[in-house]
């Protein structure tokens, strides 16, 4: 790869409420990337920004000099920085145009995945006659180890395509995918939808294409190849997080009892026909209940057993709850406690006429 024809290093000498960036930081801009703040987040509109003031540096090596005594600012957003120029270089044997350059890291980044005998679908279903015109509206990104892109829950406004390091896709704090060169994430905002439903933080030091969701939709709304790429890679991603979820069903799951009641929770083991044994950390003490195919075959709370002990749970509202899946030999063999949906609607009536003589007392009508 070519060396690198120009190189200047900013500094943030005011910030004005910007959310992201402080005064004193540095910047570095060259002919071939933009780096933000060390650990800071990236900002698509500093990034722009700061493609057209290269443009503008290449096009007037000679006034390098005046340059630095001028102070730049941002387009801003909720707030803004201004900046300056403390330190520059320019090579007046020229420098590659940004078109060409990406283009060529992009066929790099394909060579050394096809060399790998990996795939890259989302590079080979771009039309060849759009290559050049996708090229021109993305802003080449690095990002620091462990910096999150996209995070799970947020909405997200770009598409990625990681040209180097690799990224771990991850969906409440569990790793379910790891992407590399020549991959594409950030998917999810491409159809204009919610917040992520996962998240994607650099594994190492990386290097993105990053381009504004509506950008890329316009540019390639009408190319047939490309939509039918992303169904597919929209599908398989939502597929590995539902897989995650089932072996999270399988295996163990938990949470607060503020976030799913005892109630939800009997519903969900229920219809999903779990086998398992669901133990809570309560105010009142630990409780457990056995699950045989959705079925309640035990349960235990503040020294009571069976509806007793249902009813105490269901009436409970804070704490801690673990289901984890298998349940004892005995259990496998016992008896349901009672009809499931009749013991959920009496412990829920229990629990709505709120009667505090009830609530100490769960004995039998």
């Amino acid at each position: 790869m070519a060396s690198t024809k120009f190189r200047a290093v900013f500094t943030i000498a005011e910030k004005i409420n910007c959310p992201l960036y402080e005064k004193g930081e540095q910047m570095e801009l060259t002919d071939r990337t933009f780096s933000c703040p060390e650990g800071k987040e990236v900002c698509l509109i500093l990034v722009r920004d700061m493609t057209q003031l290269l443009f503008e540096l290449l096009k007037q090596p000679e006034k390098n000099a005046q340059a630095k005594a001028k102070n730049y600012s941002c387009s801003g957003c909720t707030g803004l920085i201004k900046f300056n120029l403390i330190d520059g270089e320019h090579d007046k044997a020229g420098t590659e145009s940004k078109t060409a350059r990406i283009e060529a890291r992009i066929r790099s980044v394909m060579q050394e995945v096809h060399g790998q005998t990996v795939e890259s679908p989302f590079l080979n279903s771009i039309p060849a006659e759009k290559i050049e015109l996708v090229i021109r509206k993305f802003q080449e990104v690095q990002v620091p180890r462990d910096k999150v892109l996209v995070h799970q829950g947020e909405p997200n406004p770009n598409v990625y395509l990681a040209l180097t390091g690799s990224f771990a896709v991850e969906n409440n704090h569990q790793k379910i995918a790891t992407l590399g060169a020549g991959e594409l994430f950030g998917e999810m905002s491409y159809l204009g939808a919610g917040p992520a439903v996962a998240s994607i933080k650099a594994l190492e030091d990386a290097t993105v294409l990053a381009i504004r969701a509506d950008d890329f939709s316009k540019l390639l709304s009408s190319s047939t190849s490309v939509q039918v790429f992303m169904a597919r890679l929209l599908a398989d991603r939502l597929q590995q997080i539902n897989m995650m979820r089932v072996r999270d069903f399988e295996n163990a799951m938990s949470g607060r009892v503020a976030d799913v009641l005892p109630a939800e929770l009997f519903q969900v083991f229920h219809m999903h026909q779990k086998t398992g044994v669901l133990e809570l950390d309560l105010a009142s003490g630990k409780a457990r209940v056995a699950f045989r195919e959705g079925g309640i075959v035990n349960a235990k709370y503040r020294g009571e057993q069976g509806e007793k002990a249902i009813f105490a749970i269901l009436a409970e509202k804070e704490g801690y709850y673990r289901f984890t899946s298998g349940i004892s030999a005995a259990e496998m063999s016992a008896e349901e406690i009672g009809d499931f949906m009749g013991l959920l609607m009496e412990g829920v009536r229990r629990v709505d006429e709120d009667d505090p003589a009830n609530a100490g007392d769960f004995s039998d009508d």
